[in-house]
């Protein structure tokens, strides 16, 4: 019995650009920082496959993912740090029928767009004031083949409140925040699958909302990223909607917590050279 398997990983690069320019005068500490900003890109892919002598129920596989990072941050003034952070994703898998041995169409496996940008009011007290929004969507949604709809769900993310940084040191840095959000989301669907009609929703609601963000250099060569968030809906417009018949519980499905908690591991093999886990 004989077995061909082949992966291959395309490594990451990784690219991080950090612009500290020395001020030619004290007078604004916006001047002293600059900029700073980071772009980490990268692609992977992985294929299997199987020879004839194989008996297994196997078939052959090729996915990829490719993601972007990235981030800009400033201390415009001695009284205002802005930050904003992108994160896109999007990855296809193709698979092979075991017994004609012929590959499907990509099916897509990874999606995703991410904007947020936050504003705190460093005034120096015990907390800082802070103004977010976020947007979160897809580039498209691929359930019915014969009709793709992009970007949809779109949902954005208005917050303020108070945060605190934790710990900040060079690129390291813990924040956390806390306050109210208001949330919308708009939604594309088809209605019927042999006309293609679509139908238009939106759901707004509102409640409260913590996010920390973690980046910590664990080693030299090892980075570590978080993000968790928690957003607990104190009213919705969904709230009026029955539940539907036998599932009683789903009518009050938009009070439930939402939790969030993205992770990240780097490691840097050399300097443009890295692996995401």
């Amino acid at each position: 019995m004989k077995i061909l398997a082949r992966s291959a990983i395309v490594a990451a690069a990784l690219i991080t650009v950090a612009s500290a320019p020395r001020a030619q005068s004290t007078d604004s500490i916006a001047d002293t920082l600059g900029w700073k900003t980071s772009l980490v890109a990268d692609f992977t892919t992985t294929q299997t496959s199987y020879s004839d002598s194989w008996v297994g129920g196997e078939a052959g596989s090729l996915n990829w993912v490719s993601n972007v990072d990235g981030s800009a941050e400033r201390q415009l003034s001695p009284k205002m740090n802005f930050r904003s952070i992108l994160r896109l994703k999007f990855g296809q898998t193709v698979t092979q029928d075991g017994e004609t041995k012929h590959w499907s169409k990509p099916r897509k496996s990874t999606d995703l767009i991410d904007w947020e940008n936050l504003a705190r009011f460093t005034l120096g007290g015990v907390v800082d004031p802070y103004a977010a929004f976020r947007l979160e969507t897809q580039f498209f949604d691929g359930t019915v083949a014969a009709k793709k709809l992009y970007f949809t769900p779109l949902k954005l993310t208005e917050s303020a409140g108070v945060a605190r940084q934790f710990y900040k040191r060079e690129d390291e840095a813990v924040v956390s925040r806390f306050g109210a959000a208001l949330r919308q989301i708009f939604r594309k669907s088809v209605i019927d699958t042999l006309t293609l009609e679509t139908d238009d929703s939106t759901i707004t609601d509102g409640g409260l909302e913590s996010v920390t963000d973690a980046t910590l250099k664990l080693s030299q060569n090892l980075r570590y990223v978080g993000k968790l968030t928690m957003f607990k809906a104190l009213f919705s417009s969904e709230s009026g909607r029955e539940a539907p018949i036998g599932k009683p519980d789903l009518g009050l499905h938009w009070a439930s917590v939402d939790i969030n908690w993205e992770n990240t591991l780097t490691a840097a093999v050399s300097k443009i050279v890295s692996v995401n886990l």
